[in-house]
């Protein structure tokens, strides 16, 4: 081996141990809690902070600093974490929503509170724990990695920690101590951390941003590793280091060379986009946290006194005027997570590179470098730099269609650091550049008038996005995915949406920040940027405009009046503690206010009776059956009345729903083996069979949320195996599931609205029809959905499907949840419904209600129909199957 190849194989092996650290630290603690812990890169930066600390400025030896900082503070930071923060999460189900956030404010919490107490400055004498060569930091990696799989693997804990991993509820039912191992796990992830900082500080500079951001973009060793394996993250982490090491030897020229360059020095940054991107996906369940209740209007005195505030600046002079043009720009870069985040329901950890593409396109149009563009006006060049940004917003919007949680979290981080250090970073890129105001605008209070006027048009675009039906369709996607797609949305194209609207956004914002600030700056979309704008928005909450400006004049104001940090140290505090505000402190603030000084509201009984005193007489009808409340009379009318109300409907052309040699696999179980069957018009089929009999799966075939392995699904003549759930709800197939798919943010109406205008037929008369039909055409229509009876929004979920003039409805246990007398009126309208010509194929386990409902009964076991006749026939061989052995 040659010297410098030799040389440059040691130096990559440094790099590579200090990242097979943080890899080590992120598997174990995501092992021991299921929490990807964003604040890693923090703690890190924190412990070589303190370690500085004590060597450098209290004169400590070097030992007893590194005691303090790695034996004691690194773990001591790690189970304070675990018992203060993430535990509540965990004891309440480990909602993914709150521990992100949550992680993501502690990542806040400790760069502010770096920044308040040891300045924003860069300091290149931390002490060096370990000599320069490789070999010690390699062996503490190995030594660790070695030392955990042993224990996970040999002792009790380790399966005690096995067991957590698998199923913490069943472990704790064993006599599992799962907060004993959850503590355990982030003790030793923060001692990792703190090694990792440590040892890394020497060699880059140590200031509150880069460090923990260096050691955030070698996630990608603990992803690849699939967040389990400890020795994949080791070498994945010293084979990149090494690589990495090696490339500094090409010197290109010609136009490859910057990018060549630039790959050279960041081989972690493209790993952690492959393995963002390509690798199995990590935490796939959602992540933020879903409304629990329809928000209510801003009071229109909040938005005055919110524009007399933003106003008051231009009565403002000289520095301080020029910090406030810095507020109107940064609210129209939070309005874009508002728009992605809030109303689309995604996570996007990543804006700060969409909001420096559009200073940056806007800079070198105005510049005229912009290649194959001529030189633009400062304005034009803003618009334009907008709608050339836009569409990179599929960036993040197109993997986000099969993405989610933490998954899409990692996507949109890797794509934020990979523009900051492939585009920003870059001379090429920004080297020599400048920019100016529009002309007319170069004093302050007029380029603050502007930017006022073009905030109004972001909010005027947000406020649209959030009405009519695009605002219930995006509403219905942030609230229920699943249920979205079967009313009929299109929740692809939606993402899409989203994300490119929000990526303009971004963009003018950007632009505009760029201008008032008369430069480009890099570090002002810096992806730290990206996960205080994100923890500020869901502190102050994501789908509130108001919460957006609120949080823009926060983070300039505090930052431009006291010493820079306190505003990342705010936020990262009110993030931490995101699980007592799930609906943002504006929201928790409104809603104590209303418990404070709530209205009188009448009870159930009293709302009877003032409607019924209200009510204009009405032709005497024949009274309820008994057990009958008023709410449930309407829909136990006789079938004849269902039929007349559904009737009203455009009627559904006959169509067969047909499955022929259905087989679907799980990995190596086989849930589907040559299954056919047929859904004809004008009758009810019902499929029942014992738990893992495959009938979920079939029902899944048949919705277009699985597709089969091999058969076909046909509808009438169309072939639609592989035809998503939202183009299958508009040819005619809708459904309901077996835990309720309802949007809770909206109104009972609004939620059948949804399938109404997504339907096969939009018909928006047939709101009403469906409301009468299923006796929700009371007060009960304007209520949100949250909050409501099981019965009645069961109720709901099937107006909204009927709502759409369904040629097949697919029922999943439509009688989960309802009482004896619910049954009886669900059975009299899916009777009338059949009558009518609809087809309804419907999955059960009452086979009483099986009995009384259908025409033909398929009986399934072990993936394979046994069994198919009518009710009197076949339901004693489904008894049989049921019944224990």
């Amino acid at each position: 081996m040659s010297g410098l190849t030799y040389d440059l194989t040691l130096a990559g092996l440094s790099v590579g141990a200090a990242a097979a650290l943080t890899g080590i630290g992120l598997v174990v603690t995501y092992r021991a809690t299921g929490v990807l812990n964003f604040a890693h890169g923090a703690i890190a930066m924190v412990c070589a902070y303190v370690l500085r600390q004590c060597v450098v400025e209290w004169g400590w030896p070097l030992w007893a600093g590194a005691t303090v900082t790695l034996l004691v503070l690194a773990p001591g930071i790690g189970m304070v974490l675990e018992r203060l923060v993430f535990r509540p999460p965990a004891m309440a189900g480990n909602d993914p929503a709150r521990t992100l956030v949550a992680s993501i404010g502690v990542f806040v919490l400790l760069v502010g509170g770096a920044a308040l107490l040891w300045g924003q400055g860069a300091r290149e004498d931390a002490p060096r724990l370990l000599p320069a060569e490789p070999w010690g930091q390699l062996g503490a990696a190995l030594v660790l990695a070695a030392g955990v799989g042993a224990v996970v693997r040999w002792t009790r804990f380790g399966r005690e920690l096995r067991a957590v991993v698998d199923d913490r509820e069943l472990a704790v039912l064993t006599g599992v101590d799962a907060d004993r191992v959850a503590a355990a796990g982030w003790a030793f992830g923060a001692f990792t951390a703190g090694l990792t900082g440590v040892l890394l500080a020497p060699a880059v500079r140590l200031d509150p941003y880069g460090l923990p951001l260096l050691v955030m973009e070698v996630v990608a060793v603990a992803v690849a590793a699939r967040m389990r394996s400890l020795p994949v993250a080791v070498a994945v982490a010293l084979l990149i280091g090494v690589a990495q090491s090696q490339l500094t030897r090409l010197h290109p020229s010609g136009w490859a060379a910057p990018l060549v360059q630039a790959v050279s020095t960041n081989l972690f940054v493209v790993a952690l986009l492959v393995a963002a991107l390509a690798l199995p996906r990590v935490g796939t369940r959602d992540a933020l946290p879903r409304p629990a209740a329809a928000r209510r209007p801003v009071p229109v005195g909040v938005w005055i006194v919110a524009g007399v505030l933003f106003l008051l600046p231009l009565g403002l002079a000289g520095s301080d005027l020029h910090t406030s043009v810095q507020v109107p720009a940064l609210a129209v870069v939070l309005l874009s997570l508002v728009v992605v985040t809030g109303r689309g329901g995604q996570i996007s950890l990543g804006q700060a590179a969409y909001a420096g593409l559009g200073a940056l396109f806007t800079a070198l149009l105005a510049a005229g470098r912009f290649p194959g563009l001529p030189r633009l006006p400062e304005l034009a060049a803003l618009l334009v730099a907008v709608i050339l940004v836009a569409p990179l917003g599929l960036l993040t919007g197109w993997p986000a269609i099969s993405r989610r949680g933490l998954a899409l979290a990692l996507v949109t981080f890797a794509v934020g650091v990979g523009v900051s250090r492939f585009v920003f970073a870059q001379p090429y890129a920004v080297s020599g550049l400048s920019l100016g105001r529009p002309a007319g605008f170069d004093d302050d209070r007029a380029y603050y008038v502007l930017e006022l006027v073009l905030l109004t048009a972001a909010l005027l675009a947000a406020w649209l996005l959030r009405r009519g039906r695009t605002g219930r369709a995006l509403a219905a996607m942030r609230d229920h995915p699943s249920g979205a797609s079967a009313a009929g949305v299109r929740v692809p194209s939606l993402k899409l949406l989203a994300f490119v609207t929000g990526a303009a956004l971004a963009a003018l914002g950007g632009g505009m920040l760029g201008m008032g600030l008369r430069a480009f700056d890099p570090g002002a979309y810096d992806p730290v940027r990206s996960l205080l704008w994100f923890a500020a928005v869901m502190v102050l909450g994501a789908d509130s405009t108001l919460g957006a400006l609120g949080a823009a004049a926060l983070l300039v104001g505090l930052d431009a009046g006291t010493r820079g940090g306190l505003a990342a140290a705010l936020i990262g505090v009110l993030a931490v503690l995101v699980g007592r505000l799930p609906g943002g402190l504006y929201e928790t603030l409104r809603t104590a206010g209303r418990r404070r000084g709530g209205t009188a509201r009448l009870t159930d009984l009293g709302t009877r009776t003032r409607d019924r005193l209200r009510r204009a007489p009405a032709p005497a009808t024949a009274p309820p059956p008994a057990g009958l409340t008023p709410s449930r009379a309407v829909h136990a009318q006789p079938a004849v009345t269902a039929r007349r109300e559904h009737a009203r409907v455009e009627p559904p052309a006959p169509a067969v729903l047909e499955a022929r040699g259905l087989r679907a696999r799980y990995g190596g179980f086989v849930a589907l083996d040559d299954v056919s069957l047929t859904v004809p018009p004008g009758a009810v089929t019902a499929v029942v069979g014992p738990n893992g009999a495959g009938k979920s799966t079939l029902f899944h075939c048949l919705a277009g949320t699985h597709h089969p392995t091999r058969g076909r699904v046909l509808l009438g003549e169309r072939v639609i195996t592989r035809l998503p759930a939202h183009a299958r709800t508009r040819l005619g197939v809708a459904r309901t599931f077996q835990q309720l798919a309802v949007f809770p943010s909206l109104t009972v109406a609004d939620n059948v609205r949804v399938g109404a205008e997504q339907g096969r037929v939009p018909d928006p008369a047939a709101v009403e029809r469906a409301l009468r039909l299923l006796g929700l055409d009371g007060p009960v229509r304007a209520l949100p959905a949250a909050g409501l009876p099981t019965g009645t929004l069961r109720r709901v979920e099937l107006a909204r499907a009927l709502a759409g003039g369904p040629r097949v409805l697919l029922l999943d246990e439509p009688a989960a949840g309802l009482d004896t007398a619910e049954v009886a009126a669900l059975a009299r309208i899916l009777r009338a419904l059949a009558a009518d010509g609809t087809a309804l194929l419907v999955v059960e386990h009452d086979l009483d209600l099986v009995a009384d409902l259908a025409d033909t009964v398929h009986v399934m076991a072990a993936g394979r129909v046994v069994a198919s006749g009518p009710p009197g026939r076949v339901l004693d061989a489904a008894e049989a199957l049921e019944a224990p052995a």
